[in-house]
């Protein structure tokens, strides 16, 4: 708690007292749009949407050769049946080789501020997990804890609804999903663990693949919008992991998880900054670990600072942001039993570097990060990367 006071303490200082001035939805906070809303919300009376996003990327750790990559290509795909019900899906190419479907949900709008919602969906946590597109984010990379805390990209088959309450500056979510799957038969009579010590979460998440649903997890997410250039959010994820059925029974085989996310994103003139901390509490790992022969912690907890600068005249349409970002990051900040915590899995990044958007829905990227964890005389490799993002 300490560490989330004095994150939002350092946060709302900077923010206080300032004026917004209107700016892009790309970099005000409170009109940003993600891929789904921006279809959601911008067909404009045509039946069928389309647009796409897309990122290429160059990664070179300190001392070794360089790796380049077509990371994703996302097509993104509305249709409008009437004016209260449309659908809304995100086809994602990884890496060239491998296909997935990221989003395809119907949004139903029952009345002006509120939607009811059903099928594999993004869950609301933080800020990355829901705003991934490479134009609404500085850095090469998305933040390290996003990617083995949260884990983006978490999607997972629900229903649910949002919207806001406008008299109190007040948006929300409210779904119930599947969850992660945290174990298998291996065959034997035993289990086959999912999870583990070092990304927590991440290889649980099933993504709408021949999901199982053994027990319903809750999510939940408040965006507050009530200050100018000001966007504050609280998420909540609760629930068990998901288990089929001839091995649901033993032992070890399921994991409770209480995931709490703040975060906060802000802008002024050619300013911005945002803010992240995510702790998740994990019951019964003693038990898997023991059944398994994983090293899943019992805690997982993270938090970031990121602030930017627009170094060209704010009357430009282009934006050329130089940025800095520091995170921590802990997949082992609490053990139970017997297993000892692996200060490998305690990190920390400084990333810094430049963001050029060359125009609306083009950004190109360039950045090195400074890596670093607890272990004594460890040695992690700092990384140049280098990018090319799109989104229309």
């Amino acid at each position: 708690m300490r560490k989330l006071t004095l994150l939002f303490s350092i946060l709302l200082a900077t923010f206080s007292g300032a004026q917004t001035v209107q700016d892009s939805i790309t970099f005000d906070p409170q009109k940003q749009l993600n891929a789904a809303q921006r279809i959601l919300s911008g067909n404009y009376g045509k039946a069928v949407t389309v647009g796409a996003y897309g990122e290429l990327t160059y990664n070179q750790p300190e001392g070794q050769s360089g790796e380049l990559d077509v990371q994703r290509l996302v097509l993104l795909f509305g249709y409008k049946f009437n004016d209260k019900t449309q659908f809304v899906t995100e086809v994602e190419f990884e890496h060239v080789n491998e296909v997935f479907v990221e989003q395809a949900f119907i949004n139903y709008n029952v009345a002006s501020n509120t939607s009811l919602r059903g099928g594999l969906m993004l869950v609301p946590m933080g800020i990355v997990n829901e705003f991934h597109e490479p134009t609404t984010f500085n850095g090469v990379e998305r933040p390290a804890m996003d990617n083995v805390i949260i884990p983006t990209t978490w999607r997972e088959i629900g229903v649910g609804a949002t919207g806001r309450f406008n008299e109190i500056s007040l948006g929300y979510q409210a779904y119930v999903f599947n969850g992660f799957k945290s174990s298998e038969a291996d065959g034997q009579g035993g289990l086959t663990g999912l999870l583990k010590g070092s990304n927590g979460l991440r290889g649980g998440r099933q993504k709408g693949i021949k999901s199982t649903v053994s027990s319903p997890t809750l999510s939940a997410k408040l965006d507050y919008y009530g200050i100018p250039g000001l966007r504050l959010g609280l998420s909540g994820y609760f629930g068990d992991t998901q288990v089929e059925d001839d091995v649901k029974d033993i032992d070890g085989s399921v994991i409770g998880v209480s995931m709490i996310g703040l975060d906060a994103r802000y802008a002024y003139q050619r300013f911005t900054a945002r803010g992240q901390y995510i702790n998740a509490q994990l019951s019964g790992t003693e038990a898997y670990n023991n059944a398994t022969g994983k090293d899943l912690g019992s805690a997982l907890e993270g938090w970031y600072l990121e602030a930017a600068y627009n170094l060209l005249p704010q009357e430009k349409s282009q934006r050329l942001f130089a940025f800095a970002r520091y995170e921590q990051y802990d997949t082992h900040a609490k053990t139970a039993g017997d297993l000892e915590r692996d200060d490998a899995y305690n990190r920390n990044d400084i990333t810094t570097g430049l963001s050029y958007h060359i125009a609306p829905g083009v950004v190109l990227k360039g950045d090195y990060q400074f890596r670093d964890n607890a272990v004594s005389g460890g040695d992690v490799a700092n990384r140049l990367n280098f990018g090319i993002g799109v989104w229309f």
